[in-house]
């Protein structure tokens, strides 16, 4: 059973922001920040690599327009879109969704911290083409 697909029949009780006969935004239950939102095909993949790209296109056109809204309504200074793709990377619901995390200043709960590697970047790039 996939929590967001009894979400999108409307079996489990959300908070919509956004609907239409291919996506879902709902407010997370677990707000990291003011207005963290959630968007979501409604059609079940399991991580964005699986979706066709017109459907990933179409996904993030809309993640956009909610994005603009939570920034014109909400009046947030910045926005992280967050995509975790398996368990490994942070994924915990095996339905693609996109992160909408509204960012208002420097005390906001959330943190990214990139540690510096030193890899060769030659030899990434030539596995990579």
């Amino acid at each position: 059973m996939c929590i967001f697909c009894e979400i999108i029949k409307g079996n489990i009780p959300s908070t919509k922001v956004y609907e239409d006969d291919e996506v879902l935004a709902i407010l997370d239950i677990s707000q990291t920040t003011y207005g963290h939102t959630l968007v979501m095909p409604k059609k079940h993949y399991d991580n964005f690599l699986l979706m066709p790209n017109d459907e990933y296109a179409s996904l993030m056109a809309k993640a956009q327009i909610i994005a603009n809204r939570l920034q014109n309504k909400l009046d947030c200074k910045g926005m992280n879109l967050l995509i975790n793709t398996n368990e490994i990377a942070g994924q915990t619901v095996m339905h693609t969704h996109v992160h909408l995390i509204p960012r208002y200043g420097e005390k906001d709960t959330v943190e990214f911290k990139f540690n510096v590697n030193k890899f060769d970047l030659n030899e990434i790039a030539n596995k990579l083409k």
